[in-house]
């Protein structure tokens, strides 16, 4: 396990996996270009939440840790306080450690709704009225909160559909993409290593009227948008967006009052 000098600030990602992740050489890039000696960021791959505590206990230094798959909205429980954006999308993926002489306070934020309005929005047209969202997970919730703000109705797309709200892959038809002209995926399919996935949406219905937008970023093209972008969809994968979101996560780890 890595563990940097006390003078060294660290800050980490926590999920199940992480071979995919950017977020470290990222954040490298960021300390070398921006000069930064005294920080650092890792990746801690857990195997459950109930290690979160040791993680910290073992890291005196740990500062502010991102979240991803799996852990975005079990993640609420371990807590202390959260803020009004991520208690209303349930899903937080940026957490504020605060250390003093007698507790450790943990705070949760969700910066995907940052990354996402801002990578999102200059590709929207008006006749981006409805959306898919593929998936229901936290990342799911962040892309909705958005997109209602903007008005565009959203109907999520699940394997296992629970509310009124969401619906099976095996109801999507022609219909229903004639309509719903943004497609955004949530899910990992298709993520590094498993990039020869895609999900299971009729293609042969995507047009030049689509954008479809993919949260992941590794491969840079997976195949749920090199398929769109042979329909003639506009495409977007979601580096700008990790980048977005991990710029305001570094605002929140060093500048955000607690």
């Amino acid at each position: 396990m890595v563990n940097p000098g006390s003078e060294t600030k660290l800050y980490g990602l926590i999920g199940k996996p992480l071979s995919h992740s950017f977020s470290a050489e990222y954040f490298a890039r960021k300390f070398r270009a921006e000069n930064i000696r005294d920080c650092r960021y890792h990746l801690f791959e857990l195997e459950g939440l109930s290690d979160l505590d040791d993680l910290i206990r073992n890291h005196q230094n740990l500062q502010g840790l991102n979240v991803t798959i799996p852990y975005k909205r079990p993640v609420i429980k371990y807590l202390d306080k959260i803020s009004p954006e991520a208690m209303e999308i349930g899903a937080v993926n940026c957490i504020k450690i605060n250390r003093n002489e007698k507790k450790v306070t943990l705070k949760g934020y969700n910066t995907d709704i940052y990354g996402f309005e801002k990578s999102i929005n200059p590709l929207l047209k008006p006749h981006h009225h409805k959306s898919l969202v593929l998936g229901t997970g936290g990342s799911a919730k962040a892309v909705a909160w958005v997109l209602n703000k903007y008005g565009i109705e959203t109907l999520f797309v699940s394997r296992t559909p629970h509310d009124c709200n969401q619906v099976r892959y095996s109801i999507l038809n022609e219909d229903i993409l004639s309509t719903h002209l943004l497609i955004v995926n949530t899910t990992p399919v298709g993520m590094y290593p498993n990039e020869g996935q895609f999900p299971d949406i009729p293609f042969e219905f995507i047009g030049k009227n689509h954008l479809l937008f993919d949260l992941v970023y590794n491969p840079a093209e997976t195949w749920f948008l090199r398929k769109g972008k042979q329909q003639g969809a506009s495409i977007k994968n979601g580096l700008e967006m990790l980048q977005l979101q991990a710029e305001k996560s570094w605002e929140i780890w060093n500048d955000y009052k607690f």
